[in-house]
């Protein structure tokens, strides 16, 4: 008789798994260390012939992005999922955000995916393999597909930093090698280190002004509670300002979505916004994620020289919180056996 084999598990959305922002790099052989890529986090998905790009909230993004997908149909294996960070590069190699939500403003720019990690390969399931194993199999996947892979950066900590600072990239991420991947986790055993001030904020209004807006009023959410950030002026050319203008009209409230507004003054660097200033704003309902680079937090607690890089489509208002680095004890995690 001949033996009865069960269909392969076909592969499928996983909730990526999430760093924690330190201030300093782990140390120690069980660590390595990758570039922080500035673009949108992403999973490739091949089940066959089909390949698909779904958002860290699972969002369609294969239309988005077609060049993609099609280097995706050329992968080793007929079963994947992959992830990665989905990133605009200029001519020299390094990634623009703004270059991904404004691509015709940006003709030179590359639109490619780098892979970082392998979840699932033809029928079987990877997270439980050691992070090492993991990216042996990535690079046989990957191939000759045209997809990039993430590459393990040599050297001690203060020799990674100092070569991603040079190259103007965003951050370095540190990886336990013997870590397993855990879904929807923020585990230390993933740390990552800011170079730049930057993170996702929540659109609430916008000042009005000759060109449409002015200025971006943001915040970030404490429990239920949507906490005013700061004025965002910087960043905006006529298209992204008509494009957010576009987008927020359909979103206009007539409340102040903001619980610790308004201020009793303007701040000394004009976070604030005062009940006078109240009326001269117009409000939205949170449904929009932006992207601000910033200089630093004020002692108000509101963004210095705050930047718009550009909204982001793959992080939902809910989980935008203020990033607070931290050094992450460095216990036992669990690992493959």
């Amino acid at each position: 008789m001949a033996r009865r084999t069960s269909p392969r598990a076909a592969p499928a959305f996983v909730t990526p798994m999430a760093a924690h922002l330190v201030a300093e790099l782990p140390e120690g052989e069980d660590w390595t260390y990758e570039a922080k890529l500035d673009g949108y986090r992403a999973l490739l998905i091949r089940n066959g012939p089909k390949v698909e790009l779904r958002s860290r909230n699972n969002k369609d993004l294969t239309r988005m992005y077609p060049g993609i997908a099609a280097m995706g149909a050329h992968l080793e294996t007929e079963q994947v999922v992959l992830d990665g960070e989905i990133v605009a590069l200029d001519i020299e190699g390094r990634p623009a955000f703004q270059a991904l939500q404004h691509r015709s403003s940006y003709p030179n720019h590359q639109i490619m995916f780098y892979a970082f990690d392998v979840l699932h390969v033809n029928g079987r399931d990877w997270t439980h393999r050691p992070l090492s194993a993991r990216r042996e199999k990535l690079a046989t996947v990957l191939a000759n597909s045209g997809l990039k892979m993430s590459l393990v950066l040599p050297g001690r900590p203060a020799d990674v930093v100092n070569a991603v600072r040079a190259s103007g990239l965003e951050g370095v991420i540190a990886k336990r090698a013997g870590s397993i991947y855990q879904p929807g986790e923020r585990s230390s055993d993933w740390q990552k280190l800011k170079l730049q001030q930057q993170q996702e904020f929540v659109i609430g209004g916008y000042r009005p002004g000759s060109n449409g807006i002015d200025a971006l009023l943001v915040g970030y959410y404490e429990g239920r509670r949507l906490t005013f950030a700061g004025k965002v002026r910087a960043g905006f050319i006529p298209h992204t300002r008509r494009e957010l203008l576009n987008r927020l009209q359909p979103l206009k409230t007539t409340e102040c979505p903001f619980a610790d507004l308004p201020t009793i003054g303007s701040s000394r660097w004009g976070g604030g916004v005062t009940a006078e200033e109240m009326r001269e704003m117009i409000w939205s309902r949170a449904e929009l994620v932006a992207q601000i680079r910033f200089v630093e937090w004020t002692a108000e607690n509101r963004l210095r020289h705050a930047a718009y890089l550009g909204l982001r489509a793959d992080k939902s208002p809910g989980e935008v919180h203020r990033e607070r680095p931290g050094k992450q004890p460095h216990q036992p995690r669990p690992t493959s056996k």
